[in-house]
Parts: C-alpha cells; structure tokens; sequence
C-alpha cells in the first residue's frame, strides 16, 4: 500500500512528511497508545527486497537502541507492517543545524554550547563503541532543549568496509540516491577525513575530524574544505589548511581555535583521541570568561604590557606579603551558613499535597507548585538569583517535580501520565501513563525511576518515554503496600526508595523503612528506618526524617552502608500525608526545607450537574475520604487533626453545620462507609497491626465494635440497600495485591469475590445488591467494569479512557467515576433483561481533591454532588534555603 496521511502503521497513525533520504521515508506519525507525536523511518517495500538496505536499516535500529543520551534521537520502537519496515523515533522539533547555517555563523556562545552536546553526544556513541560516520549539519537538529544527533544509517560497530580498487569513490551516499555501491566509501565528501578518503579504517577518531569541521563552519559560517568539484574538495582535505578561524571571526578565543586545529589534524594521532576531552576543552572555554573572547593579536599584546608589569613590581609584592605574614596568623575561614527564606508568587500559596519543592542540581532554580486564588495548581520555577518565579505552561495539576542531571528538564505528574518539560518553558511531553505518582529520580544514564501509584512498586522508563518496566518487587512476606519517592545514586544503577508494610517489622518506624536497591538486579538493601522520603547529597550525606527532625548521615553510596553517627539539620520539619519529607538539596551546598505543622486544607462543597457551586457544607478541615448518608443530611468523613497528623472519623449535619468526633483511638481511623438505616458508620482501623473493619453508631455513643477481623487489610466501600452484603477490598500482601470480597451480614463471612494478578479497588454495590462496579487495572490502567454476583452473569468494561472511584448514581441507571485527570465522567445503564451501557461522557470537573479514597459522593436523585475540594492554607511556611549546610554538621 502506499504510505500517505491517514495510513496507518501498526499502531501509529501517519500524519505528514518530514523528509526523504536515500536509506527512505520519514513521517510525522501519532502513536495511539500514548497519545504523542512520533517520526516514522520507513523503508520502502522494494528496498526491504535488497539484502544490503535491509541489512543497513536493521544495524541503524540496533544502533540508535544502545544510546540512550540526551542529545541523541530516541529510538522508541521498530515493526513491520504490510512489506514495510519502520522505525519509530523521537519527534524532534526545531531545524537542522544546516538550516541555521543558511542564516549565518553562530554566537561563540551558541556555538559552544551545542558543540559540547553534539561532542558529548558522540562520546556516549564511541563508549558504546559506535562511530557515526556520517557527522555533518543535516544530521544535527537544534531544539529548544539543545542539539540532537541523529541518522546513525552509516555507523558502524565492527570492521569498515574499505574501498576496493576501482570503486566509485566520488560518489556521495548520503545524496539522494538510492545507497552506495558495495565497496564505496560511506560519509559526506566536506566532513570526511583524510583516512576515509583513503579507505583505511574508520574509529572514533573519523567522527573528531568531522566535528573539527563541523565545528569550524558553526564558528565561520563557512565550510573548513571547500574546491570547484569533488576531486579539488578531497585534496583540499588530503593535503590542504583551512584559514585560520581568527582571521574570520578576529573575537574567537584562541583555546577555541586550538581546539578545532587539533580535530582536523591529517594524521589520527595528532588529532584529539575522545569527544569526552574535546567536551570538557569546550566546557571550559565556555566558563573562561571574558579574557577567553579576545582576539589573539589582542591578548597577545596584553600579555606583554602583563609581563612588563609583573616584573617591575615582583619585588614590592613579595615584600608586601612577608610584612603582611610577620603580623597577622593566617588561617583558613570555613563558609558560612547562611540563611534565607523564599515565599511563593503573590496571589497564591505553596500547595504542599503536590508534593517538595525541587532545587535544581547545579543549585542555580527552584520548581515548585504553588495554587492560585482560583484553585488552579501549576508548576514554577525560579531563578534563585532572580526577584521572581515563572509559571510553566502546560503543567496544570501538577506534582512532585524532580529535575534531570543536567538541570536543563524537569519530571512531573498530572494529567494520568508522567511528564518531563524543558525548565525554560515549552511543550510537555508524556513520557508514559501513570495512576497518581508518588515520585520519581531521573538518573545520569537517561533513566527514570517512578512510582505510578500509590500501593505500586518502583518502575523504570527511559526518560524519551516508553514502556514502563517494574525494577522493584512488594515483599509479600513482609506485606509491604507501597514502594515511593525514588532517589538516585551517584552511579546511576542503584537507588533509595521508602518502603510502606502493614507491620512494624524489625527495623522500621510504624512498617517504614529505607531501603537500597538496583536497576539491575532485584537485589535490596535495609538502609535506616525512617517515615519519610530520603535525599542522597554529593557531600556524601543521606538526609532523612527521625520524628519532626531533618538528620544528616555519612553514607557510602557504593557498600550501600552508613557511615558514624547522624547529625541534626533543622528541627520542626514537615511530612506530608504521602510520607514525603518537605526539603530538597542540590549538588552545591544547598539545602531548602518547609518546617512547622502543615495541615493541607480542604473543603466540602455542593455542586450541580452543570459544575456550578451550590454552597459550602461546614468548615474547613483536612478531610479525606468522605461518605454521605443514605438520607443525604450527614457525611462522614476522615479528618486529620493538626497536632498528631492522624486520621479519625466525624460525622458533619449538613443542614446545621456541626460535627461529632466518633473515634478517639490513638491508632489511624480510616474510609468510613453509612449503614442503610444511617445508625452506624463503617470504618477500617489499624489499631491492632492490622486493617480490620469497625463500626461506630452515627450518634458517637457507645464502643467502637469489630466487624470484621482479618489477618489481612480490609476495608469496607459499600453496602447494599438492604443491608445484607457488603463489598471490601483486601489487600493480602502475599500473592495477591488488591482483591474484591462479598461480606455476609448475617452470620459475619466474608467471601472472595475477585482474586485476580492485578489491583481490584473501590467496589460498590448496586442498590438491589446483585451487581458490582469497580476498578481494575488488567489492562494495563485503570479501567471502571461492571460484573453481575451471580455466576456467570457477565462482566462489562464501562470507562474507556481510564477511570477510577466508580459509584452508582440515580438508583442504577448510571455511573459516575473521575477520569485519570480527576474529571468526573458519566455512563447510562440499562441492567434488565440485557445489560448495556452508553459510551462515557464528561459530566463536570468540581476540582475533586487527589487523595485515595472517595472524594466525592452523589446525592439519591443524582442532581447533586458532594466534592470534597482542596483549598489553600496561609499557613503554610515559606521555602528556608540554607547554603554551606554542611558545615553546621562539624562538631
């Protein structure tokens, strides 16, 4: 078939050309699984015939598969579809570095920095022991983000085919034609090397003499070998010198200059021998300043008046520093502390339910969430020698920002899916789905560690995006629940990360612990015991929460061991309720923290079916999940209090407005679910190690009464109108995550309902009690089903884009859930005599506040809908920086 906008390939969908070459087609496709923007090399079916395209496309995709850098195009996937081969890649957005040269040279400064990233990325291809070959400004893209190398058809891993006697070698295989006879030399005539000309072998040095040229033209705006036809062109570059850069660009620095002298050397060994140390020549040329920008005459002359200078006063400054030594005891004054406070943009507050604020690993920015007056939530970023922050576009709802090695990106969630933006501003991009994040790492080797739920394992995904892989594994022994907040070590390979358990194993803190683990291997290590989020500092240090304090410990990152005895670093600190400790620390002595009570605020609003607000149920307080009476009068609800951080549950009279504490135990009270006749309230409580289910009576007299004992976590969603069953959700931690069981009120058993590999989460059951609706993620997200009790009654698939907390609205003629970006979503029924239901529709976004459990509830008639809505806190305590942190650690 031929390939035009529409077509499709597998599971892409063709959207437009990008370009045409002489190894085939490129297109701007959309993957339909992902939902983003791809480029699509094809290989024409004819070609895929001959043996020697083949061959070349397959050692292209095996090529670009063992680079994973940030300035090297991403090879995302490669298939076949109907007599044609395809490779799925990076969508680059930007112009070709041949493009821009059309405009002219480039700034020093610009020069230098994309000659650093294409230097680096051609470092990262020779350690993988790949030579490119074919290095010039058509296969360089520059982007906001940086220069990306791209088209790797002519490198090589193993022995170059060398001309053979007679061969075409005038030939240019990259014009567009169809491929070079076999035994032609591979590369473009004005960036080839002398060596390849010759047709000897080919190794990391060809790719440095391209670069000097490469490099040279970026500087001058011309090319470095030029001749009337090819025959002058290639003993230009056998024998000829280019002008020396100075002479066209007289501010060149002369460093500069010497660098691409020595890449263009004729003999391999006199040229540089890595693109590792032509990178950090350029680095530091780049950081030289501005002696490094004179002309060379200039600094030539300088230096002279300099030495003159010098001598004449060598005498009166040696002089001067004995006197100075005979009076004064020098010695060394260590830095100091210092301390200042950060507060948020005017007109909103830091949101700390989205997570820590995040430094910037060269310690320069800041990104932080922060809520504006009208509630909505985006991430910022500022420049810590800047007065003010700036929002990003595009990152609404989002949480728990990390930042990549280089400083230049930075990783987010919202929206369902794990993100990355440039911190410069810019498009996001998707890198994969997720359920709720709880953290992420981006590691030196492209890498992203990631927690896509809450009760999930650590994943990794490259950070171009792609299929997310588990690295982590719930000890089922140990009835560990979560595995969150990641954090890389120094070697890109092995990790921290929290650890949540239903028991307080030994050495843990209420079932928290820290441990080490590895890409790698599944090999784990027990760090400390601690309730929060760690941070790794490259002074050496893990810092950590014991109770409310920030400690510090010496640890090695390589034994995975502990080092002396930890110190304190600041007292009164914060840990949110996703056991995220509120501090950040960049690799340059610089530490930010939020201390004191932080109480996240919400409040519980009515709203229509249009979305508009009704009126406000009662006060605020740090609601969590929230019921409402069969009666639709009262709400129960999990209130935090402010001192001890921890759950209990109160019952609210909508009508009045005045709320009774129902449980008073030490221990979390938690998900209270109404009895029909509303005299009792449901609740899961872990007050004996475990979660077993209780109720209360709605009045707040009486004892707390067991209801379900159960070696496992249990807690109970729904009951039927008729108060004979119930439906739980269990969590066994063993060989099972969540499951769904059936309670028999009656004689008080419980009966597996769903035990299945996957996460089965907040069942509810029809009003008559015959059917159930829930979550699961089977599919690989999470999706809302439908299933009949009785056996063999059928099972439904009701979400199509995702879902989640499903409940029965208006008796059971339909279905309200929240979509992945917590927007409500509404599905018709029909249960009898056939079962059907309408396609999804969004109903309203009532601003649904992201935590587990129900955030909202439905009225009888289904007209109104009770949100349980986060709001700002005044409260909340500006961002402390602290720099020199360390040496507050010295005795």
């Amino acid at each position: 078939m031929p390939i035009t906008s529409g077509s499709r390939l597998g599971p892409y969908e063709i959207a437009a050309p990008l370009g045409a070459g002489g190894m085939g087609e490129v297109w701007r496709a959309k993957d339909t699984r992902l939902e983003r923007d791809v480029a699509i090399k094809i290989l024409p079916a004819d070609f895929a015939a001959n043996p020697q395209f083949k061959a070349r496309f397959e050692r292209e995709a095996k090529t670009i598969s063992q680079l994973n850098h940030p300035n090297v195009c991403t090879l995302f996937d490669v298939g076949h579809h109907e007599g044609f081969d395809y490779l799925v890649m990076e969508l680059i957005e930007g112009e070709s570095l041949a493009d821009r040269l059309l405009k002219g040279a480039l700034p020093i400064p610009l020069a230098l920095r994309h000659g650093i990233e294409i230097a680096s990325a051609l470092d990262a291809a020779h350690r993988q022991g790949i030579v490119h070959r074919d290095l010039k400004p058509g296969n360089v893209m520059l982007t906001k983000s940086g220069a990306k190398l791209l088209d790797f058809g002519l490198a090589k891993s193993g022995p170059l085919m060398r001309s053979a006697p007679g061969s075409h070698i005038l030939e240019s295989p990259t014009e567009h034609k169809p491929l070079t006879e076999q035994g032609t030399i591979l590369g473009t005539f004005q960036y080839m090397s002398p060596e390849q000309l010759e047709g000897t072998e080919a190794d990391a040095r060809t790719d440095i003499f391209a670069f000097g040229a490469l490099l040279y033209e970026m500087v001058t705006g011309r090319r470095a070998f030029q001749g009337k036809n090819k025959t002058s062109l290639i003993a230009s570059i056998v024998s000829g010198t280019p002008p020396p850069v100075s002479e066209l660009v007289p501010l060149t620095p002369p460093a500069l200059e010497h660098v691409i002298r020595k890449c263009l050397a004729k003999d391999v060994d006199d040229r540089w021998q890595s693109a590792h140390d032509i990178a950090d020549q350029l680095r530091w040329i780049s950081e030289a300043g501005s002696q490094a920008g004179e002309a060379a005459p200039v600094l030539a002359k300088r230096k002279a008046r300099l030495r003159a200078a010098w001598a004449l006063h060598a005498a009166t400054a040696l002089l001067a520093i004995l006197a100075t030594l005979g009076f004064l005891h020098l010695r060394a004054v260590p830095p100091r502390v210092l301390r200042s406070s950060l507060l948020p943009p005017d007109k909103t507050q830091f949101d700390p339910s989205a997570g820590a604020m995040a430094l910037s690993p060269d310690g320069r920015r800041i990104a932080f969430v922060a809520r504006s007056e009208d509630g909505k939530r985006v991430l910022w970023v500022r420049a810590l020698d800047a007065l003010t922050a700036q929002p990003l576009a595009g990152t609404e709802d989002a949480n728990h920002p990390f930042w990549s090695p280089d400083s230049r990106f930075i990783g987010f969630f919202s929206g369902g899916k794990l993100r990355k933006i440039d911190a410069n501003g810019g498009p996001p991009q998707a890198l994969c789905e997720v359920s709720s994040g709880r953290g992420g790492s981006w590691g030196t080797t492209g890498m992203i560690l990631f927690t896509p739920a809450p009760t999930d394992a650590i994943y990794k995904v490259p950070s171009a995006g792609g299929v997310p892989v588990a690295v982590t594994t719930l000890d089922e022994k140990n009835a560990e629940t979560s595995h969150r907040f990641p954090e890389f070590l120094p070697d890109g390979i092995h990790f921290l990360y929290l650890v949540e358990a239903r028991s307080d194993i030994e050495g843990s803190v209420g079932g928290f612990r820290l441990l080490a683990g590895s890409t790698e291997s599944k090999i784990r290590t027990r760090v400390l015991a601690s309730n929060a989020s760690a941070r790794y500092a490259k002074s050496g240090h893990i810092l950590f929460l014991r109770d409310r304090t920030l400690m510090a410990q010496r640890f090695d990152p390589e034994k995975l061991a502990l080092i002396g005895e930890a110190v304190p670093v600041a007292e009164n600190m914060t840990r949110t309720g996703r056991f995220e400790a509120m501090f950040s620390v960049a690799d340059e002595g610089l530490l930010a923290f939020q201390a004191g009570m932080v109480t996240e605020l919400s409040t519980l609003v009515w709203v229509d079916r249009t979305g508009r607000d009704i009126e406000t149920v009662g006060k605020p307080a740090d609601y969590r999940g929230i019921a409402l009476s069969p009666n639709g009068k009262r709400v129960a609800a999990g209130v935090v209090d402010p001192v001890s951080q921890k759950t209990d549950i109160w019952a609210l009279d909508i009508e009045r407005g005045a709320s009774t504490r129902l449980t008073f135990h030490p221990d979390e009270d938690y998900s209270p679910t109404w009895s029909p006749d509303g005299k009792r309230v449901y609740f899961t409580s872990d007050r004996q190690g475990r979660g077993d289910i209780y109720w209360k009576s709605s009045s707040g007299t009486g004892k707390d009464e067991i209801s379900v004992a159960d070696p496992d976590l249990s807690i109970l969603t729904s009951i039927s109108a008729d108060g004979r069953t119930g439906a739980i959700m269990t969590s066994s931690g063993r060989t099972t995550r969540w499951d769904l069981s059936i309670l028999n009120f009656a004689d008080g058993r419980v009966r597996s309902f769903l035990q299945t590999p996957f996460s089965e989460l907040s069942p509810a059951l029809s009003p008559d009690g015959q059917w159930v609706v829930y979550m699961s993620n089977e599919s690989g997200r999470g999706e809302i089903y439908v299933q009949s009790l009785q056996d063999d009654g059928g099972k439904w698939q009701i979400s199509t884009d995702g879902g989640t907390r499903p409940v029965w609205s208006r008796g059971s003629s339909e279905i309200i859930f929240q979509a992945v970006d917590d927007k409500l979503m509404v599905a018709a029924l029909k249960l009898t005599p056939d079962f059907t239901a309408s396609v999804p529709k969004l109903l309203i976004d009532p601003k649904v506040r992201q935590l587990n459990g129900p955030q909202f509830a439905v009225s009888s008639d289904g007209n109104r809908i009770l949100v349980n809505r986060a709001m700002e806190r005044a409260a909340v305590s500006p961002v402390t920086l602290v720099q020199n942190w360390t040496e507050a650690l010295r005795p």
